[in-house]
């Protein structure tokens, strides 16, 4: 009988994000009968636990809050040791940083993961990548800005961010029957630059006073962009917290809107073409290579509010143009960024590692 490996993957906490959702999804379909998955979080329970539990997927944190444990690089070697994984995954940049150190003294083969555009930066790259067996990253741009900091072409892998197509699929009315709804689902965080999107929010109802602009997402500059929206009365901006499912918010959308300087492969640029929304967003990172710019989507330099408003004015003006767009995209992802290849790629890489330290 075939030995069931244990994989452990290090999360910085199971909030609402790209990278915590993608990971699960990957755990969720993971073949049992090769792996048993199993986590190590730097925090308390957060946001997304119940799906781990739901799974009978083990999770040991380090933490007892929604803040990363003060010692955490100090109690996950004695954890490290005490799950004896055959093969550590981190995700997010602490995890990228301190698994591989602890997976080197401890002889545990380490496939380091970098995503988002400052990954590389926030993850020491430049040193830390030969401390890994393979590593894995989800943009072509991510692929050669790691080449050119000297990563190994043979241990660097691209395995695209996937979807579920089932769970994430267009919904009745279509965009262009729907309320003039702008929608960016995105951390609060500095790297989505949301207040881009509010100097180009505010052309936009010049032109389209009814607009109405929804955030949904939870992040570090929470307060500082509530303050800006409280200061712009005039402006129909809505916060909403973090969510496990956000097809809701999905499906009463216009048009959705990313405003990034730095990104990876977002993974909700997935989930709103699978949707069939048409999509506004700048060219950084893996976006170009993800979405097709005047057919599924309108791109726009990063830090240009005007080009970003101009793109998101002509599909509001364009209903028909819109929901095209938004056909286009969502076939673009059963063609490209189903979840079962996503899955199949990992698995393979997983078994490639293991079979070398057997």
């Amino acid at each position: 009988m075939a030995k069931v490996h244990k994989l452990l993957f290090c999360m910085e906490d199971l909030c609402f994000g790209g990278t915590q959702r993608q990971t699960l999804e990957l755990v969720r379909r993971l073949d049992r009968s090769r792996f048993a998955p199993s986590m190590l979080v730097f925090t308390g329970p957060t946001d997304l636990d119940d799906i781990p539990h739901s799974l009978n997927v083990p999770v040991t944190y380090l933490g007892k809050t929604r803040s990363v444990h003060p010692f955490f690089f100090v109690t996950m070697a004695s954890a490290i040791k005490g799950l004896a994984p055959d093969l550590i995954i981190p995700a997010t940049a602490l995890p990228n940083i301190w698994a591989r150190i602890w997976g080197k003294l401890f002889s545990i083969p380490v496939i380091g993961t970098c995503r988002g555009g400052g990954g590389p930066k926030r993850q020491h790259e430049r040193l830390l990548w030969p401390l890994t067996a393979r590593m894995i990253c989800n943009s072509l741009a991510l692929r050669e800005h790691l080449l050119r900091l000297g990563v190994d072409a043979r241990r660097l892998f691209y395995i695209p961010n996937g979807v579920d197509t089932d769970f994430f699929r267009p919904q009745s009315p279509p965009p262009s029957q729907r309320p003039p709804l702008l929608l960016c689902v995105a951390r609060l965080a500095q790297d989505k630059d949301h207040l881009t999107l509010f100097q180009a929010f505010e052309q936009i109802v010049k032109h389209v006073p009814e607009a109405h602009l929804r955030l949904v997402g939870d992040g570090p500059l929470a307060a500082k962009l509530t303050a800006w929206a409280a200061a712009h009365p005039g402006l129909a901006i809505d916060f909403v917290p973090g969510t496990s499912d956000v097809r809701p918010h999905y499906a009463e959308a216009r048009l959705f809107v990313l405003s990034s300087v730095r990104e990876g492969q977002p993974n909700v640029l997935l989930e709103a073409m699978s949707c069939g929304l048409p999509v506004c967003a700048t060219d950084v990172g893996g976006i170009p290579a993800l979405v097709e710019d005047g057919r599924t989507a309108l791109l726009c330099p990063p830090q240009k509010p005007e080009a970003l408003a101009e793109n998101c004015l002509r599909l509001l003006k364009d209903p028909a143009m819109g929901d095209s767009f938004g056909r286009a995209g969502r076939d673009r992802v059963l063609a490209s960024y189903a979840f079962t290849s996503m899955v199949e790629a990992h698995e393979e890489l997983f078994a490639q590692v293991l079979a070398e330290r057997a």
